[in-house]
């Protein structure tokens, strides 16, 4: 997010509180508000349309659809994202701006079968096994694939820096999102979660159409190049699976208590399991704030300090790179010490709001008793994370993949573990696998720095590879008079 630590930067210098509190601000709507509007047009369209009062199985269908929508519109775009991210900076930085729309155009295709090819089986199930009405499936199906658009196309506009346009987009479509809900339910009488769900499809596809639009506007032309882009998921593979991985470790532990006595089958299709996802909500959202913290700081300090050390690099001094060098993992360091510090205090203090007003909202008993472990687990999660992409810098694509193979694992294996403990350590396997994941980051990063200079100064090769007849190995010979 190379890009924002210029605005943040410049708020930041006036050194004051309410520089602060801008800043923070400012923050917070590039990273979590595109998510916190969509979840706070939810609750609103579910308190003034009366959620409340519609019978509990219809309820929960619609809960469970909305909950399937976003995982798994989440983990078909995860193996793609990175890889497509990754190609698109190299061509920016190549000024092939006409090779951009083909990435776009082959990545969405790719994006759209996979979701397809798990979406469609499972609207055919909960049709004709689960009984659900066609039109309730056919909208849940179009919400989730309009949401699977969304998402793929927030990266490229991520990639040209236009996070404000992300959140503007994503606040215009939940607000036509509600105005229809209001519209369906009292001038055209549709059924509560009916209004809502097809509200939340329109919604959603309104952003992917602005998001698309705004891609079309930046990159006009078309190389139709696509044979570029498909070898780079060959050679890029280890982002598809360091990404797919992280996004998978982050839902399966939840897909274990899926599987337990505790679980709930909602017309013989959707799995869920309240109490534990109730809980996982929670401890995001207690936890949510590293992502801004760290973000901000990156932005603010570790980039200038990445930059020197390229810079000295390319045509610097031998003291030069070591000095930068050392500078620059010093900074890592502070900033993950820093991260941990500020964000242990903001997590205890919402924990303990959490603990002392959720009960009066009805989030009591089993939720409350899984919570705590839950956001233990999520502190050191996004702190793993931090380290993902500080590896990320470094092109250490080794260590990410190990970091997150490990993640996934250990959080299964004590997941399963956790089923058989009582509820309050059910969240152990979450505490373990980011641990495990932590673990294994900072120690490649501090293998990162121990190797640096045979990374960037010996990865290149003198004599081109290739297949044919092995040449001469004489170098110098004296001519004959």
């Amino acid at each position: 997010m190379a890009g924002i630590g210029v605005k943040l930067n410049h708020i930041f210098e006036k050194k004051s509180i309410t520089a602060d509190l801008v800043g923070f601000s400012y923050s917070s709507v590039i990273t979590i508000a595109p998510m916190v509007v969509v979840i706070g047009n939810i609750l609103l369209m579910g308190l003034v349309l009366g959620f409340d009062e519609v019978p509990y199985l219809t309820r929960e269908l619609f809960s469970c659809t909305v909950l399937y929508t976003f995982i798994f519109s989440l983990l078909t775009a995860s193996p793609f994202n990175a890889v497509l991210s990754k190609y698109m900076q190299d061509v920016i930085y190549e000024e092939r701006y006409q090779d951009i729309l083909p990435c776009y155009f082959l990545g969405l295709f790719m994006n759209m079968f996979l979701s397809c090819l798990l979406g469609i089986p499972f609207c055919l199930w909960e049709h004709f096994v689960g009984g659900v009405k066609i039109f309730y499936v056919f909208t849940g199906f179009c919400a989730y694939i309009s949401l699977a658009l969304v998402f793929y196309s927030m990266i490229y506009l991520s990639i040209c820096k236009d996070y404000e346009r992300i959140s503007l987009y994503f606040l215009i479509g939940m607000a036509v999102s509600f105005l229809l809900s209001l519209i369906l339910r009292f001038l055209f009488r549709w059924e509560i979660t009916e209004s809502m769900l097809f509200a939340l499809m329109v919604g959603f596809f309104l952003i992917a159409v602005l998001e698309f639009t705004t891609i079309k506007r930046y990159f006009i032309q078309n190389s139709n190049r696509f044979l570029p882009v498909l070898r780079y998921f060959g050679r890029w593979w280890q982002l598809v699976v360091t990404n797919f991985l992280y996004i998978l470790g982050l839902y399966i532990h939840n897909f274990v208590f899926w599987t337990t006595d505790m679980r709930m089958v909602v017309v013989r299709s959707f799995v869920c399991n309240q109490p534990y996802d109730m809980a996982t909500c929670l401890a995001m959202f207690t936890n949510i704030s590293a992502t801004i913290i760290f973000i901000s700081r990156v932005e603010m300090h570790f980039h200038d300090k990445y930059k020197a050390y390229s810079e000295a690099v390319i045509g610097g001094k031998l003291a030069d790179i070591e000095n930068t060098k050392s500078r620059m993992f010093r900074q890592i360091s502070s900033e993950l010490m820093t991260l941990v510090r500020i964000q242990f205090i903001i997590s205890v203090a919402v924990y303990l709001l959490c603990i002392i007003f959720l009960p009066q909202f009805g989030f009591a008993g089993m939720v409350m008793r899984i919570y705590p472990c839950l956001a233990a687990g999520y502190f050191i999660l996004f702190l793993m994370y931090s380290g993902i992409l500080f590896l990320y810098y470094f092109n250490d694509m080794a260590g990410a993949v190990l970091t997150t193979f490990m993640f996934c694992g250990t959080t299964f294996l004590g997941s399963v573990l956790a089923t058989r403990l009582p509820e309050i350590w059910y969240g152990i396997g979450v505490v373990a696998g980011a641990f495990v994941g932590w673990t294994v980051a900072y120690m490649r990063l501090r293998w990162v720095e121990k190797n640096l200079d045979t990374h960037v100064f010996c990865r290149g090769v003198l004599v081109k590879q290739g297949n044919g007849p092995e040449p001469s190995g004489m170098v110098y010979g004296k001519a004959e008079k």
